[in-house]
């Protein structure tokens, strides 16, 4: 039997995570786009407690730089299970293991832990089919999805410094559902260091190696017109996620010359400056040639394909991942808060963009990421009574 089959018990749960501490296990995720704030902290240093209740969920934002481990669980909720009190439910172990009073931890402090939990299309149609997440994702070219990597009802994106955590509070949060839900795929992501990119904003690098998630909404103002919903009530402070699971064709890429991967990308692999001069947080100027009329951001550049004046949509919030199995790759998670940012700035690469050659995605889906709770309002309360 498949282990997304399984309904995990509480024996299975100790068994597990015991495992996983005597293993020493090491796998992982981080965040996001560029930055703005101060660099990762110091190998060793204590992390600092993430609050879990808010007018948005942790996770997104909140902590700046993210955390370097990842874990996105993706289930299913049974036909007869009502998502108000099971969301509840998770909310209050989301408070119990960021609190670190959880005893499913096993011991181990929770840092800067951080859980943020999603509804897929399916869910929010049952409480209003025109409200924000009510639209499944579309297909695109150069996908390899299973039934099963495509959708589902529920997100987990589980982050912390530490890599001990995110499978052990899996374990927790699929122990506290039982058999409400039924896991569907599971992804282990991990990022490195943080680069200065300019203008108080940092990035990582991507597994092809160039600086990822430069452009992004990192001011207040930007985020607030391009990332938080701000309506109707229920999903205020919520926003959109979309998740895709990556393989990338990394020999193929690696053979290529220092200068037409820059080419693929439209900026220089060292400092992510574009093509086209200045500095890697200034963006590109798309318009610049060269004297015999060349542009020198190629047309079919990333960096130009994806651009969000060229494409017409709004900024999103990119946080992608290094994944090493199923394959080498890339766990890719965007925020915005309209899907049209998502879906017609690939609709737009998907007729000319060079970077897409070398990637094939294996599972994909979209999930309302639902908007902050406390005491008085508890998780998803608010959508779903």
């Amino acid at each position: 039997m498949h282990r997304a089959d399984r309904r995990p018990s509480r024996r299975t749960f100790l068994e597990v995570t015991g495992a996983l501490m005597a293993a020493g296990l090491t796998a992982g995720c981080t965040s996001d786009s560029a930055r703005p704030g101060r660099h990762a902290p110091a190998r060793g240093a204590t992390p600092v407690p993430v609050p879990a209740t808010g007018r948005h969920q942790a996770g997104i934002t909140l902590p700046q730089p993210a955390q370097p481990h990842l874990l996105a669980v993706v289930a299913d909720l049974g036909a007869a299970v009502a998502p108000g009190p099971l969301l509840a439910d998770l909310g209050q172990a989301i408070s119990t293991l960021t609190a670190g009073t959880d005893r499913r931890l096993l011991g181990l402090p929770p840092g800067d832990l951080t859980v943020t939990v999603g509804v897929g299309p399916r869910l929010v149609r049952t409480a209003g089919a025109s409200l924000p997440g009510a639209a499944d994702l579309p297909r695109f070219s150069r996908e390899r999805i299973a039934p099963r990597a495509r959708g589902g009802d529920l997100l987990l994106q589980i982050c912390a410094s530490d890599a001990l955590l995110p499978p052990v509070v899996a374990a927790a949060l699929l122990d506290q559902a039982g058999d409400r839900i039924r896991e569907r795929w599971r992804q282990s992501a991990h990022r490195g260091a943080h680069v200065s990119v300019g203008n108080g904003l940092t990035a990582p690098r991507n597994p092809l190696g160039f600086l990822d998630g430069i452009v992004g909404p990192h001011t207040a103002a930007e985020q607030r017109r391009d990332l938080w919903l701000d309506g109707p009530p229920a999903v205020a402070g919520g926003t959109l996620a979309v998740v895709r699971r990556m393989e990338l064709d990394l020999p193929r890429f690696a053979a290529l010359s220092v200068a037409e991967q820059e080419a693929v990308f439209g900026r220089r692999r060292t400092s992510g400056v574009p093509l086209s001069g200045g500095t890697a947080a200034s963006g590109p100027a798309l318009g610049a040639k060269t004297p015999d009329g060349r542009y020198l951001v190629p047309a079919d550049a990333h960096v130009r394909r994806a651009h969000a004046t060229v494409v017409g949509v709004g900024l999103m919030l990119r946080r992608s991942y290094s994944t090493d199995e199923p394959a080498p790759g890339l766990l890719f998670i965007s925020f915005q808060n309209d899907l049209r940012t998502f879906t017609a700035t690939l609709t737009h690469m998907d007729t000319s963009d060079a970077l897409l050659p070398f990637t094939t995605t294996t599972a994909g889906a979209t999930f309302l990421i639902l908007p902050g709770f406390d005491r008085r309002h508890p998780l998803g309360s608010r959508l779903f009574g």
